[in-house]
């Protein structure tokens, strides 16, 4: 829980953060310096139906704007990739705004190709 300003997009829920850590479907690779997280990448493994093997999905990629430029996040997203390859995932995939220029630079740092544009719906349950 000790979390550098602007690595979450919001404060942590410990309970959330519990849940998230139990499930062994999640995974969550960080950076710390110090005792003080100041980076991370989260993603989900999940089987499907129609796919032989398991693929992760890339939930989200952030770095305290402190250490940024550093490579971190590279070094992140090469960790969680490691840890997919490890769960037998034969591909990755993440979502980002075109017009997010440093998610796509790092996203193609670590190897990601730009496949085409896709458009994503969010659904409000509560």
């Amino acid at each position: 829980m000790n979390v550098a300003d602007g690595v979450f997009d919001d404060g942590l829920d410990a309970a959330a953060t519990r849940t998230f850590l139990d499930d062994p479907r999640h995974h969550l690779a960080v950076a710390i310096d110090d005792a003080l997280v100041v980076g991370f990448a989260s993603g989900v493994h999940y089987v499907h139906p129609d796919k032989p093997c398991p693929e992760l999905w890339i939930n989200e990629v952030g770095v305290a704007d402190a250490y940024q430029g550093r490579g971190i996040g590279k070094l992140l997203m090469q960790a969680l990739l490691d840890r997919a390859r490890g769960l037998g995932c034969r591909e990755a995939w993440v979502l980002t705004d075109r017009d997010n220029a440093p998610a796509v630079r790092l996203y193609e740092s670590a190897g990601g190709t730009a496949t085409r544009d896709h458009v994503m719906f969010t659904f409000l349950l509560a």
